[in-house]
């Protein structure tokens, strides 16, 4: 993304903010320390997302208020949601307040307590209760067990206290043809997405179970959520590589939430418990779903396979509200 919208930005990418000479001649030829793009955006912010060190403390130097808002929070704030540590640590240095208030109470010091560096801010005022503490322990546990995969276009349900079996019961499916399925999986990319939208694999996991599809949304289309979460819970997920992460809470059959952005990270309007939960699993957001339902698996096996059955869905209008 390019900002040109004038304050001395013009042709700015997000890789620029890496750069300290590029940013310094430009400050010294009349750059707006305050002000980038639109919307009320901020350098300072900016940099902290994707610049350097030596940036983010070249624009502190630069700016009235180091703790200025933009979107409601502060630059520290957004360092260590978005686990920009060292960017975190030059804030510090340049004054930033680590005891400024953001969303659901919670301020950067405390809720640095359950990232990946709870020694950020030596001498942070109160702690993490045992339940923040487990929250916290279990989402970087979770984190490190999926390890890292690939999953643009998947397509996900973690279902909460059911098994595969129960979830192939109520989803009246059929095993998959064994030949198809080793067709399809040796390159999903030489099918038509109609002639396998209804193969999806069904994996039991500690907690409950995953119905996955690494490509397509099928798992999460308002059917299958329905029949699933019947009498339970189910968190849906379809990683759209044009549009980004897209999530869905149905509950005892009935949709609580669409159009959500799991692994996105805190709200404004969440409660101290939201924001905690989002913070633990920010930019991670397969871990996001499958903690949001409850599920513990010890590896990545239930969302990119193989899972334990390969299963069709019947034919039927599965967008039907």
């Amino acid at each position: 993304m390019t900002g040109q919208s004038g304050h001395g930005w013009d042709g700015m990418d997000y890789t620029g903010w890496k750069d300290i000479d590029d940013v310094r001649r430009r400050l010294d030829a009349g750059a707006d320390p305050e002000g980038w793009g639109v919307g009320g955006s901020r350098p300072l912010h900016r940099a902290v997302l994707f610049g350097s060190p030596e940036v983010v403390a070249e624009l502190a130097g630069r700016v009235a208020d180091v703790d200025a808002l933009e979107h409601g929070v502060t630059a520290l704030w957004e360092a260590v949601v978005g686990g920009r540590t060292e960017n975190a640590r030059a804030l510090l240095a340049a004054g930033a307040d680590p005891e400024w208030v953001g969303f659901g109470g919670w301020t950067p010091a405390r809720l640095s307590l359950a990232g990946p560096e709870p020694d950020l801010f030596p001498g942070v005022r109160g702690t993490l209760t045992d339940t923040e503490r487990a929250v916290a322990e279990e989402g970087r546990r979770l984190i490190s067990a999926l390890g890292e995969y690939y999953y643009d276009g998947l397509g996900l349900a973690c279902v909460t206290g059911i098994d595969a079996e129960e979830a192939v019961r109520r989803l009246s499916a059929t095993p998959a043809d064994p030949e198809l399925m080793a067709e399809l999986l040796a390159d999903p990319l030489d099918f038509d997405l109609d002639e396998t939208l209804r193969l999806v694999g069904v994996t039991s996991v500690p907690g409950g179970c995953v119905v996955s599809q690494p490509w397509g949304y099928a798992p999460q289309q308002p059917v299958v959520m329905r029949l699933l979460s019947a009498g339970t819970l189910a968190y849906g997920l379809y990683a759209n590589p044009k549009s980004g992460n897209q999530g869905c809470v149905f509950r005892d059959g009935a949709g609580e939430g669409w159009d959500l952005h799991p692994g996105g990270g805190p709200d404004p309007e969440d409660g101290p418990e939201d924001v905690l939960f989002s913070y633990v699993h920010t930019h991670h957001a397969v871990a996001y779903c499958l903690a949001y339902a409850g599920l513990r698996p010890t590896d990545a096996r239930a969302v990119v396979g193989p899972p334990d059955l390969w299963v069709e869905l019947p034919e039927r209008d599965y967008w039907a509200r």
